[in-house]
């Protein structure tokens, strides 16, 4: 008996002992979680109840690990914006609080692969391997933060380049109807940046998964995904997911920006952008305003976009150039999101439905279109044709209205109707093909001396080919300074026009003529 009770005395002390020793190396800690509860699932939406310290915008998690945003804060419950499939979410569900707000995942890993705005490669190439990441909600640069804008972004397009130029940190509008070629203008912008050390991010909001392929298809063809990230949400997508897209696109462009690289961001397009803010605003019961649309949408736009700049160089000095995409109805670049995004931007190439249908492309109306502060960038050798082309080409358009009449014309006129169509003819450029700026400066300088008002219409495509081919004779000196700051005097104009009148003499004297 003894020896029982001494084996349990034992036993007891060795389990304090133990106990002794684990309170030394175990010191809890409390874990503190607010979890609430989901009330109600709609589209794109749910109503949760019982989480009171959530913060406006903060990520919040159900289960399976589907994310959603804190959108509207009330006094009894929280409307929350989800961030993929919602199918198997119910009523009742858990809901966590995580103390963050979105981030997206950015680095030199992204460039090449197609992503969606929560970082997850839609790709097939595995996971994306970043080590930092970005909220996607970022203050844009302050003033003193940035820089004029003075070194153009080349797209490699005539009636762009030559009319409306644009600059490194620049935001230029792209609008007209559906199916009048604003992706296209985009596209050729991205191919021509290959060489030229800039980072591109194409964000597509909303789009068909077809097309989007058939973009990624187009720049992978081109060789462009070797600096190009493309951020793909689809229409069959979650509005939430559409709503934050181009603010993750902007951020991993801004990564780029302030490590002093140049970026290209292109937002196909921000209709769709619109809507799907509208569509949650609706579900969320958030009061409409003017056109059905609440009255923030003007800030989503414009906080979006104030992000674009030319940073200072001791802020790194790089430069985010956005190219925002919109559709327009009938034509009506009055109605509410085009004036919206017009004030916004530096600028606007407007698309005709009527130049499109005419074959005119791209279908750039030059009248409608302005870059207010494009020209500050621009190179000296296109100031020195850019402004004669303009003018002639307007007093072409004004007079072509007038001729239809079929009242008689004096010379003079029917000279400028001759040299406006060649004009037209000229700024024609296929899809696909952008054009080095050697090459449009010697069809400017040509067109602009009048050297293709002899040759007939129908051979002005294969003149102009001549001249590109001709390019190749170029003095080295010349060249240099169409891509650089300095001044292009009367004796380069003088060099390249030799060299363009002895090619295209051809084509001037033939017999068809």
């Amino acid at each position: 008996m003894k020896k029982t009770t001494d084996g349990i005395k034992a036993a007891l002390g060795q389990a304090f002992d133990d106990m002794a020793r684990g309170r030394e190396e175990f010191s809890p800690e409390l874990a503190y979680r607010e979890v609430g509860t989901v009330t109600n699932v709609s589209t794109g939406i749910a109503k949760v109840a019982g989480l009171p310290g959530v913060g406006y915008e903060e990520l919040v998690q159900f289960p399976g690990g589907l994310l959603g945003i804190a959108f509207n804060i009330d006094e009894n419950e929280v409307g929350v914006v989800l961030l993929g499939d919602y199918w198997d979410l119910n009523a009742g569900d858990d809901v966590e609080r995580t103390g963050r707000v979105m981030d997206v995942p950015v680095g030199e890993a992204l460039i090449g692969r197609v992503i969606n705005p929560l970082g997850e490669p839609l790709d097939g190439k595995g996971p994306v391997i970043s080590t930092h990441r970005l909220t996607i909600e970022r203050p844009a640069p302050h003033i003193m933060d940035r820089e004029p804008v003075t070194v153009p972004l080349q797209t490699g397009i005539k009636a762009i380049d030559a009319l409306i130029p644009i600059g490194r940190g620049q935001r230029e509008l792209i609008l007209g109807d559906r199916q009048t070629g604003k992706t296209a203008i985009a596209m050729d912008t991205i191919l021509n940046q290959r060489g030229q050390d800039v980072v591109c991010v194409y964000c597509t909001i909303g789009q068909r998964a077809s097309s989007v392929a058939k973009v990624v298809a187009h720049l992978q063809e081109k060789g462009a995904m070797e600096y190009t990230i493309v951020v793909v949400t689809e229409g069959n997508d979650p509005p939430g997911l559409a709503y934050i897209a181009p603010y993750a696109a902007t951020s991993i462009a801004e990564y780029f920006m302030e490590t002093g690289r140049d970026v290209l961001i292109v937002y196909d397009d921000l209709t769709h952008h619109a809507r799907a803010y509208r569509e949650l605003s609706l579900l969320l019961r958030r009061p409409p305003g003017r056109e059905a649309f609440p009255g923030d949408i003007f800030y989503i736009h414009s906080r979006l976009l104030e992000r674009a700049t030319n940073l200072r160089s001791e802020y790194g000095g790089g430069s985010l150039t956005a190219l925002p995409i919109i559709e327009t109805e009938a034509q009506n670049i009055s109605a509410y999101i085009p004036t919206n995004l017009i004030s916004i931007t530096d600028g606007q190439i407007y698309l005709s439905p009527k130049l499109f249908e005419l074959g005119v492309l791209p279908a750039i109306d030059v009248g409608k279109s302005v870059s207010r502060v494009g020209g500050k960038a621009q190179r000296a050798a296109y100031r020195a044709v850019a402004g004669d082309l303009k003018l002639a080409y307007s007093q072409f358009e004004e007079l072509e209205t007038f001729a239809r009449f079929g009242t008689r014309l004096d010379a003079h006129t029917r000279q400028a109707i001759e040299h406006g169509r060649r004009i037209r003819a000229c700024l024609k450029q296929p899809e696909g093909e952008p054009l080095s700026v050697p090459k449009q400066i010697a069809v400017l300088l040509a067109l602009t001396a009048g050297l293709f008002d002899p040759i007939p219409l129908e051979r002005i495509r294969e003149a102009e080919g001549a001249l590109f081919e001709a390019t190749a004779s170029f003095p080295e000196e010349v060249v240099q300074r169409f891509t650089t700051a300095e001044s292009f005097d009367d004796a380069d104009k003088e060099a390249i026009l030799a060299i363009a009148r002895k090619t295209l003499a051809p084509f001037q004297n033939d017999k068809k003529t």
